[in-house]
């Protein structure tokens, strides 16, 4: 039995609870981990809270992200004392996450922790750094370079944002952040961020087309955010969307794409495959200022996290949370 967070549904509705729970023995192919650190994002927020209905079986152990040390394994890339981390994959939704002392996986959903992070600073990077990180290089892989002219990143205070902001300056862009806070100023401005714009100048009716402002963006938003956005990028420009904090809809039109030749570039993390995954924490492991994302970092006990979950949705965190689960484990 260990410790975790557990989420149970019966007729009365849905309750969270810290709980001791079990696992059966391991399965052909997985591999069970003793959890160092987990993390706390949105949709960790929306499965605790029951905002959203993004857990799919009950009970369920929440948690997108653990990183760890493997005790147990019946998969033939891992084998116990190996560290290793976990981002996506359903983990959270249809399988128990890392939000509890242990887990035990599916071996394929994990790849080794990269050389030059820790565990905590893992999780600190997690599904949100990632997520920016693969979004970076979908712009670079369509050739978006530094000097093409300024990158808009949305949702820059918030977990993909602070981390897109901090590896765009990083290689040499000009980052524009946009915010709905403006007392979050010095905040991107640390981050490396060049200029910062109200989030109400993307928040209006869209036009089909607009005055062409930025060379390219990362989106968390959708919604109208995207739309406007989309109608502002200069010709033969690039839009990563990654997520949709703003709304799923898209209220636009294809003239951007055929007027403009804008390229908009889906992102997908939970289920990306492993050599993108691979690629993208090398390039975290090396490229990401470890000093600046420890400016993001806030750390909430592992108690602590039920209580912590709401104050998402009320808009109330920025940057990254990590949960220290068993730190002691080095």
């Amino acid at each position: 039995m260990f410790d975790a967070i557990l989420i149970e549904k019966d007729d009365n509705g849905q309750s969270v609870s810290k709980s001791q729970v079990s696992f059966e023995p391991l399965a052909e192919g997985e591999v069970a981990v003793d959890v160092a650190w987990s993390t706390l994002n949105y949709k960790d927020a929306l499965a605790i809270t029951g905002s959203s209905p993004v857990v799919r079986s009950f009970p369920m152990v929440p948690g997108i992200d653990f990183s760890g040390i493997v005790s147990e394994s019946r998969h033939p890339d891992y084998k116990p004392g190996d560290k290793v981390i976990l981002n996506g994959w359903s983990v959270g939704e249809k399988y128990w996450g890392g939000l509890a002392k242990r887990a035990q996986v599916n071996g394929d959903f994990l790849i080794p922790l990269p050389a030059g992070i820790s565990m905590r600073q893992a999780m600190a990077i997690g599904t949100a750094g990632y997520t920016a990180m693969l979004c970076v290089l979908a712009l670079e892989s369509n050739g978006v370079t530094p000097d093409a002219g300024e990158v808009l990143v949305t949702g820059a205070t918030g977990g993909v944002g602070s981390v897109a902001v901090a590896l765009l300056a990083a290689k040499g862009y000009n980052v524009v952040a946009v915010t709905g806070r403006a007392s979050e100023t010095d905040y991107l401005k640390d981050l490396g961020a060049s200029s910062i714009l109200d989030r109400e100048e993307l928040s209006g009716k869209p036009r089909a087309l607009n005055k062409e402002r930025w060379a390219a963006a990362i989106d968390v938003a959708g919604g109208q955010v995207l739309a406007n956005l989309l109608s502002m990028i200069k010709y033969g420009g690039t839009v990563a969307a990654c997520g949709l904090a703003n709304s799923m809809d898209l209220p636009t039109t294809v003239a951007p794409f055929i007027l403009r030749g804008v390229t908009l570039k889906g992102v997908d993390s939970v289920m990306a495959p492993k050599a993108a995954r691979q690629a993208a924490w090398a390039q975290l492991a090396t490229n990401l200022d470890k000093e600046k994302l420890e400016s993001i970092i806030k750390t909430v006990e592992f108690e602590d996290v039920i209580e912590t979950a709401p104050q998402f949705l009320e808009g109330k965190v920025r940057g990254r949370i990590v949960v220290p689960v068993s730190p002691e484990l080095v």
